[in-house]
């Protein structure tokens, strides 16, 4: 959901930079999990807020420059539990990871392995005989099976 950019002044505040559709959304969570893809730890947030463009925090056991300069680079996440449901046609980035990807003809073209968000819209990463890279939007995307783990593309096996 973020990453600890910075350290923050000298009390122990860091500077976070989000990456959730709105600048503020961290701040609907009073406990932030902070690690990398080896190890997370929990870190309940005493104050927080919108600064510029980014947002600022005080977590709990976090208070001084130092202490604060050791988080910078790690990933912030929430429990899955905690996150509200995903609208009518929206997803999580992490329930579209793993899933095939098959266009109309039947030709599985692959496993999505990842998104960017380009501005335009997002893109997924597709790793199969060859990686593809293929827009997240209608009318390309037909349909997205959670159950079947399967995403339906109008998308060619040689583009």
């Amino acid at each position: 959901m973020g990453r600890v950019a910075a350290p923050y002044a000298i009390r122990g505040w860091i500077k976070v930079q989000p990456f959730t559709e709105y600048l503020d959304s961290l701040l609907d969570y009073p406990v932030w999990r902070l690690g990398k893809k080896t190890g997370w730890q929990e870190y309940r947030v005493l104050d927080a807020r919108i600064h510029s463009n980014s947002l600022i925090a005080q977590l709990e056991g976090v208070n001084d420059r130092s202490q604060a300069e050791a988080l910078q680079g790690l990933e912030i996440a929430v429990a899955r539990d905690e996150l509200p449901e995903a609208e009518e046609g929206e997803y999580y980035w992490d329930d579209l990871i793993g899933l095939d990807v098959v266009n109309l003809d039947g030709v599985n073209l692959g496993k999505v392995t990842g998104l960017l968000e380009t501005g335009a819209h997002d893109v997924l990463e597709v790793e199969g005989e060859r990686p593809r890279l293929i827009p997240f939007t209608e009318p390309i995307v037909v349909e997205v099976d959670l159950k079947a783990g399967r995403i339906k593309v109008d998308w060619g096996a040689d583009y």
